[in-house]
């Protein structure tokens, strides 16, 4: 048994003193410690601005279709355009609108042109 037991000793301290292999070409991908999981966020107040932006541009749309329409319920019209624009393209409706009214026309005709705009207007106007 001691036998065992000095051969088990003599081969640890063995195991300890090999010198690493320094030319032998590494095939594992090295350990990476994954990232930390993310903190909870806030949820972000995007729709807020969204929402709030989305209101401001559809005031803006709705002035410009009572311009082309006058006297005329515009609320339908306008949803087409707004149904049919890009958060962006509200976004600079809105933008547009409050420093400069003149060029928030040239924006709301752009959507106006598109074909499921004014096929949307074309119904609008069927019914009205």
């Amino acid at each position: 048994m001691r036998v065992i037991l000095s051969l088990g000793v003599v081969s640890l301290a063995l195991a300890g003193c090999v010198a690493p292999a320094t030319n032998v070409p590494q095939t594992t991908a090295p350990i990476v410690n994954p990232p930390p999981p993310a903190a909870a966020q806030p949820p972000a107040q995007t729709s807020t601005l969204d929402s709030a932006t989305r209101a401001v541009a559809r005031d803006v749309v709705n002035r410009e279709m009572a311009k082309r329409l006058p006297g005329r319920n515009v609320a339908p019209y306008t949803d087409c355009v707004v149904n049919n624009a890009s958060m962006a393209e509200m976004a600079d409706i809105a933008q547009r609108g409050l420093n400069d009214p003149s060029s928030a026309a040239s924006s709301v005709a752009v959507i106006v042109q598109r074909p499921a705009a004014t096929q949307c207007i074309a119904k609008v106007a069927a019914t009205a």
